[in-house]
Order: C-alpha cells, then sequence, then structure tokens
C-alpha cells in the first residue's frame, strides 16, 4: 500500500536570482492531498553566484558542464545547512528543481544545474531532482510545472497567479488544466533598478514615480510571444534577445523604464484574468510590488487574493515537494494540456546516495 504521509524538503532557485527558497513541508493524502509547511527560508545567493547565474547564457557547454558541478556541491551545502540549523530528523527525500541555465524547449532542451550525483552522496539523502528533461523529450515545453500542484493544492481559486521572474498563470478549462506564461516580470524590473543600486523596487514606489513611454509600451506590446497560442513558455534567453534591446535602445530614465513595464506587464496580465467574479490566487515577489498590484487590480474585474507571506515566497518550492512526492508514488506530475507534451506523464529523475 503506498505511504499517504510524506514529509520532504522542496527546494527552488527561479529566475529572478531572489535566492534559494527551500521548505520542509508534511503532504498528507485522504481523500485529497492537504499541506503545511514546517519550515521555509530564502538563502540570498552569494554576489558570487548572483553574477554566474546572471550570465549562465554566454557560457560553452564544457564552461556549464564545470559550473554544474560547483553548483552542485554548493547547493549540497545550503540543503545540508539548512537540515542542520532545523534538527531535521524525518526526511522522505528531496525535491529539488535546481537553477535552469538553458531553456530552448523548442530545440528539444532544457538544461537545470544542480542535479548531479554529488548533490545525493554529500547530503545522504534520496534526491527527487531533474523535473523538466522529460517532458521536454516527449515534445513539451517543460514548464509551466507548478500547474499539477495549483490543481491539487489550490482548487478553490478560478486562477493561480505567479508573479516571479515571468508571470505565469493556471485554470481549469472544461476539466482540462490550462497555465502558461504570460509576460516577464521581476527578471526585467530587477534589472534595471539595480542600476540605481537597489536589488529590487521596493513596493513599486521608483516605478510610481516614472512617466508611461508610449512607443516602448507599445513595441512591447506588439512581442510576438503576446499573439501564441499556449502552450508556452518564456526564458532568460528571450528577454535578452527582445526585451532588453527594446528598451536600451531608447535609452530613458530608469523609473520611466520601470513605469512602463509595470503598465506592461498590468496590461498583459489583465488579458488573462479580466473576468467578472472569478478569483485568482497571487503569488511569487510581485505580490508585494504594491503599485504593480493596484494596476492589475485596476485593469481586472476578478477577485485578487494574495495569501500569506509564506505561501507568497514559498509556493513554487512547496510544489516541487508534491512533484517529488507524485514522482515517488509514480503518480503523473506533469500535464500535456500545460506543457504540450505527448503525453501526460511522471517526470524527474530520483537520485539515491552511493556512499
Amino acid at each position: 500500500m503506498a505511504k499517504t504521509d510524506y514529509k520532504v524538503i522542496g527546494v527552488m532557485s527561479g529566475t529572478s536570482l531572489d535566492g534559494i527558497d527551500i521548505i520542509y513541508a508534511h503532504f498528507a493524502l485522504d481523500g485529497h492531498w492537504t499541506f503545511e509547511i514546517l519550515q521555509a527560508e530564502t538563502i540570498k545567493y552569494p554576489q558570487k553566484w548572483t553574477s554566474i547565474l546572471s550570465n549562465l547564457v554566454q557560457n560553452s557547454r564544457e564552461e556549464l558542464h564545470h559550473i554544474d558541478v560547483e553548483y552542485s556541491h554548493f547547493l549540497a551545502n545550503v540543503i545540508s545547512d539548512f537540515i542542520k540549523r532545523n534538527d531535521l530528523q524525518q526526511i522522505d527525500f528531496v525535491a529539488s528543481h535546481g537553477h535552469t541555465a538553458l531553456h530552448q524547449p523548442s530545440k528539444g532542451y532544457t538544461f537545470q544545474i544542480g542535479n548531479l550525483q554529488t548533490l545525493a552522496n554529500s547530503i545522504q539523502q534520496r534526491i527527487i531532482c531533474d523535473f523538466r528533461v522529460q517532458d521536454v523529450e516527449l515534445g513539451g515545453q517543460g514548464a509551466p510545472l507548478v500547474p499539477i500542484g495549483d490543481r491539487m493544492l489550490f482548487s478553490e481559486f478560478d486562477y493561480c497567479l505567479n508573479l516571479g521572474g515571468f508571470a505565469n498563470i493556471s485554470f481549469e478549462n472544461d476539466n482540462t488544466r490550462i497555465a502558461f506564461d504570460i509576460c516577464p516580470v521581476n527578471i526585467v524590473l530587477n534589472h534595471y533598478v539595480k542600476d540605481l543600486g537597489f536589488e529590487y523596487d521596493d513596493k513599486g514606489t521608483l516605478a510610481s514615480h516614472g512617466k508611461i513611454h508610449e512607443d516602448l509600451l507599445t513595441q512591447l506590446n506588439q512581442l510576438d510571444f503576446y499573439i501564441q497560442k499556449s502552450p508556452k513558455s518564456l526564458g532568460l534567453e528571450w528577454v535578452k534577445s527582445y526585451v532588453f534591446p527594446l528598451i536600451d535602445a531608447l535609452q530613458i530614465e530608469i523609473k520611466d523604464v520601470l513605469r512602463t513595464v509595470v503598465e506592461h506587464i498590468a496590461i498583459q496580465i489583465s488579458k488573462v484574468i479580466d473576468v467578472e467574479s472569478k478569483s485568482v490566487l497571487v503569488t511569487g515577489g510581485g505580490a508585494y510590488n504594491d503599485f504593480l498590484m493596484m494596476r492589475i487590480k485596476a485593469m481586472s474585474s476578478s477577485k485578487i487574493s494574495i495569501p500569506d507571506n509564506k505561501i507568497i515566497e514559498f509556493k513554487e518550492a512547496l510544489v516541487f515537494g508534491l512533484l517529488g512526492v507524485l514522482k515517488d508514488r509514480n503518480e503523473i506530475n506533469c500535464l500535456k494540456s500545460v506543457t504540450g507534451a505527448r503525453k501526460d506523464h511522471s517526470s524527474g529523475k530520483i537520485l539515491i546516495p552511493e556512499n
């Protein structure tokens, strides 16, 4: 009889480079899955790793291999320290996303660093990881992977909207889960606010004092991605190829860049969620951007809900824990309706300590 009770560590590193989100959670199955986040924190990246991770797409495959080895050791140290500091005794496994180095599903390729055997060996725990590769091999986008968690853990909401490096959304349509990336968010906002000496625009205050640059807004809204049908996903390469060049060519003030990008985000999101009497759960760092949230609410008829801080900040790490649980049970954790893969499947690989 399959286990119905799990205590797992979930680990997530996203494109916004806020740090490594790590949680210790309890999952229980009694008709449906329930959860409790027992411990949670974000480990900020040292400057060295922020620099390396923000420039991964510029490395050769050989250089990425060496970075993969080094990052796997770094991640192992972060997780081991989390286990020791919190005196965690019962751990069924660690479910880890790693960090995306390259994501080119149209070319049949995705690569997340930090998923090497050394991770299991160093921590001396079972590791369930590398959740995206199999989906891309099956013709899918390899993203987003969180929607099955939205369905199983947050079904009381009509829409689940995450505002991280990118905005992504999931919802039910005729008993089928639909999900896709909407637009870039913090990956762009944080990039430009750093020129002013800040890690992020606290509450969107800087953006709120800027002016909309109409030409830039028009060009952003006319990017080809926005007329593509789902499933579709975005990566750092796309931002560096299409978004940054548009903005940089105009040489406008940073506060005006931020204001224009916020308006662009709100416009693109409102196209998806502007449905009266529908409920929207908003998570991710962007939920703390008061000015962005104000603009989204102004353009939408939906009821916007912002949960407690643990869910805002750690929902993705939580869901990767659930993906690990489903993989451990050999149950579907990746939906073809979301990624465009040829079939629903149980994605990820399991690493067992070798020594």
